[in-house]
């Protein structure tokens, strides 16, 4: 069985009411364990202090401890309030990056899935006048090879689930063969994917050697690697099912369609990561905290993906 570890985020936000929700539910797995992680000061619902911040940066810590030692198979991070934190001495631009660090990991992306859609980003936390000077066709090939690796693991387990028999070895095969299929779409960087050089370069210089060498490096008949792919239209196209993710160049390009289709089930994910670690894809929602009216829906689905996951890592 599968151990489960939650933290609560900032005690001021919804984090402790849609962890105790997520887990009163009866819509996350009766197979794995879970362990809520970190203490709650006293604060009041809404009103951040610097000992909520330092509280919700130990149960980081105590987490990401145990989950290297072996004794928790997955994480789950309620949200954290950033400008606190920082007061209280973090210094990571999220909770991504805190892990990737603790974990000693350069080879990580920030993932977000949903229902419906699918999201990695090149760069995530950086200014956006930033953005085409940290485009590197290295780095967009390492950050797909890891949406490719997520994509297919995800798929495997969702066929292998979907059997609630022992197959033959025949069948078994099939299976592998059918989850190893994966569509990726490469956003550009600028409007209509750049129109051939007229409004931007980045897709000729950067993008394309990238989508080249992504489509030699994933020798799979079946799979596509199609790019640099207009962003106006590629979102709409992925939800209809043409693709199963979306490479986007920078944080707000994948973000801002998928938080409008999947606020409520979105999941935010660490690629590279040792263990599955996922969180709500909302924030701390300091305005509704203690009302009775915060949603659970997307912790509980952040929990059904790590356990979705946390087989597939224990083994």
């Amino acid at each position: 069985m599968p151990r489960v570890g939650i933290t609560l985020g900032d005690c001021a936000g919804i984090g402790p009411e849609i962890v105790d929700l997520a887990l009163r539910s009866k819509k996350i797995p009766n197979s794995a364990e879970y362990v809520v992680i970190g203490r709650q000061p006293k604060c009041k619902p809404g009103k951040p202090t610097i000992e909520s911040a330092r509280a919700a940066g130990a149960a980081l810590e105590e987490a990401v401890t145990r989950a290297r030692r072996g004794e928790l198979h997955a994480v789950v991070t309620g949200p954290i309030h950033k400008a606190r934190m920082y007061d209280a001495g973090f210094k990571f631009p999220g909770q991504t990056e805190f892990f990737a660090e603790r974990c000693g990991v350069k080879n990580f992306a920030m993932c977000l899935t949903g229902d419906k859609l699918t999201v990695a980003l090149v760069t995530s936390h950086i200014p956006i006048a930033k953005v085409p000077a940290a485009l590197k066709q290295s780095e967009i090939v390492r950050v797909g090879l890891l949406l490719a690796d997520f994509v297919r693991s995800r798929k495997r387990q969702q066929n292998l689930n979907a059997i609630s028999i022992q197959v033959s070895e025949q069948r078994s095969s099939e299976m592998n063969a059918l989850s190893s299929e994966i569509r990726i779409a490469v956003c550009g960087l600028n409007p209509h994917a750049g129109e051939s050089g007229k409004i931007g370069r980045e897709e000729i210089d950067v993008i394309s050697p990238a989508v080249a060498e992504l489509q030699s490096r994933i020798e799979n008949r079946e799979s596509r690697i199609v790019g640099p792919a207009s962003p106006d239209s590629v979102f709409h196209r992925t939800v209809e099912g043409e693709f199963d993710a979306v490479l986007c160049m920078y944080h707000d390009q994948g973000l801002i369609p998928f938080k409008l289709l999947e606020f409520h089930n979105g999941v935010n994910t660490t690629l590279g990561l040792p263990f599955p670690r996922t969180s709500p894809d909302h924030g701390t929602a300091f305005e509704i905290a203690g009302k009775g009216i915060a949603k659970p829906d997307s912790m509980i689905a952040a929990i059904n993906l790590a356990v979705e996951l946390a087989p597939q890592k224990k083994k």
